[in-house]
């Protein structure tokens, strides 16, 4: 039996079994890699010499733009510019008949004559594309090209455009329509032109834009019994023209 009192020496007893480590041996684990300490951030001097010129290449451009939209505005408000007038003189129509029988189709030769004045005093009118069609109601019947031709100022122009159909298809309800029209001693027809344009003063000219021009009920005078011959009825037409 031992001696209460005698120190105790030796290793204590290994947990699980396992015997302690000895003397000197080495660790069984290995060490982990020192760490690297990160490099410390570097500012970056960037030279603020391009920042002043910028804003004077932006202020230079501003500037520029209103001083063109300043310019511009000024040679509109003194020259002043003002669309053109259309007015259909005349329209004439012959060999007019149509089909709603085994087809539905219309047959006919329109005449119309135009009378195309510029209102401006310090502006001419160039007319680059010129292109015509004509409606009974929203159906077209017949389309066609005019030459090209230029206005002088308060200068008035006569333009002809003639229009023909042979049988073309027209759908049946508009055909039924035309023929109650005939009944009762009339049929109206549509033109529209459209005109690629371009303003003149001088040296200074607009961007060419597209003139359109549109002329309502225009009423042509044709009896059921005639022989497809007719001609406008009443005064000469204005029509609305737009830019």
């Amino acid at each position: 039996m031992q001696d209460p009192s005698r120190p105790i020496t030796g290793y204590p007893a290994a947990p699980n079994g396992f015997p302690p480590p000895q003397h000197g041996a080495a660790y069984p684990y290995a060490a982990p890699p020192p760490q690297q300490q990160p490099y410390p951030y570097q500012y970056q001097y960037r030279p603020a010499s391009s920042r002043p010129f910028m804003r004077r290449f932006l202020s230079a451009m501003i500037l520029s733009f209103v001083v063109m939209g300043v310019i511009i505005l000024v040679l509109w408000l003194v020259l002043r510019p003002r669309l053109p007038d259309f007015r259909v003189e005349s329209l004439s129509l012959s060999k007019f008949s149509t089909e709603s029988n085994s087809s539905s189709s219309i047959t006919g030769t329109w005449n119309v004559r135009f009378a195309v004045y510029n209102p401006n005093k310090k502006m001419s009118i160039s007319y680059d594309v010129v292109e015509s069609g004509l409606f009974y109601k929203s159906e077209i019947i017949s389309q066609t090209r005019l030459p090209p031709f230029k206005q002088g100022k308060r200068n008035q122009t006569v333009l002809d455009a003639a229009f023909s159909a042979a049988d073309a298809y027209l759908e049946r309800r508009f055909v039924n329509d035309i023929n109650g029209d005939r009944a009762r001693g009339s049929v109206s027809f549509n033109v529209k032109v459209e005109a690629r344009v371009q303003f003149r003063a001088g040296g200074w000219r607009v961007r060419s834009r597209w003139l359109r021009v549109w002329c309502q009920s225009l009423a042509v005078g044709l009896s059921s019994n005639s022989s497809g011959s007719g001609n406008l009825t009443g005064a000469p037409r204005d029509c609305r023209v737009v830019l």
